[in-house]
């Protein structure tokens, strides 16, 4: 079976903004495209109608974007959370909108994008808005196992778009009482090894991949300040879904929750396959 890119559709503006990202990666990378709306508020004649138009639409604008595409159609019953993760078990990506048609106006998020970015089986892209124009791809890295399946997600995107890969790697230092003046040692070491240390884990990365534009940076300041930062110039912010600090129980890490509320530009949560086998 060919690789799908799999579309959450309801007919709002950050879904038609997701089916519009969505085509363009499926043209870029060479991947079949499959939209799929879940009528799920009426389930007389009418309602499948009206679903049935919303999903037709969505088809006629991701042709238009992607001409040469695959792209089919999926129109279900159900819970639109339960389908779409159920769907991602066979596919390439999720994409969604950031909030659909049943979201308050003045949420960024809605309860959608947020539990399928936290469930599904791969990689999901919460898309907000039309992109006007390509900036770098940003990933957060911190050498954990989630960050590491964030990295190669990023490079693949990066090099399909034909940008480069910006590495975010942020820190923090300890909290010590400012009376403890016995210190002030430790902390001039800290501030030499902590950016150090993070500069030798994108190596690997520049190493293995020598045809692709590889930069890094080591911020002394929370990740997610540093990633939000970043996400101004970006076209694509990457993250694992949850890092080093997180809980083992965790399906969306403190981090990856707050770039996905605070970053504009479409955000991709990864989370290492082999977690979603166990």
């Amino acid at each position: 079976m060919a690789r799908q890119i799999v579309v959450g559709v309801d007919g709002s503006a950050p879904a038609v903004a997701a089916v519009e990202w969505a085509a363009a990666d499926a043209d870029r990378r060479g991947l079949d495209l499959r939209l799929v709306h879940v009528c799920e508020q009426w389930p007389h004649s009418e309602g499948v109608e009206y679903c049935a138009g919303v999903l037709e639409a969505a088809a006629d604008r991701a042709r238009a974007v992607a001409g040469g595409t695959k792209v089919a159609t999926d129109l279900r019953a159900g819970n639109v959370i339960d389908e779409l993760i159920g769907a991602s078990a066979t596919a390439d990506s999720v994409v969604v909108g950031s909030r659909g048609l049943g979201g308050f106006t003045g949420m960024l998020l809605g309860s959608v994008s947020i539990a399928v970015a936290g469930h599904a089986a791969g990689p999901v892209v919460v898309v907000r808005a039309p992109q006007t124009g390509h900036g770098r791809v940003v990933v957060g890295y911190d050498g954990s196992e989630h960050a590491r399946a964030a990295m190669a997600y990023a490079i693949e995107q990066a090099r399909a778009q034909g940008t480069g890969l910006h590495v975010v790697t942020a820190w923090q230092p300890p909290a010590l009482s400012p009376y403890a003046i016995g210190y002030s040692g430790l902390i001039e070491r800290i501030m030499e090894e902590e950016p150090r240390a993070a500069r030798e884990l994108v190596e690997p990365w520049r190493a293995s991949n020598p045809d692709l534009v590889i930069t890094d940076e080591q911020p002394c300041e929370h990740p997610v300040a540093a990633l939000t930062r970043a996400a101004g110039t970006a076209g694509l912010v990457v993250v694992g879904s949850r890092g080093r600090g997180g809980f083992a129980s965790a399906v969306l890490g403190s981090v990856s929750h707050a770039v996905l509320h605070h970053s504009t530009c479409p955000v991709a949560v990864v989370r290492p396959a082999r977690e979603e086998e166990s």
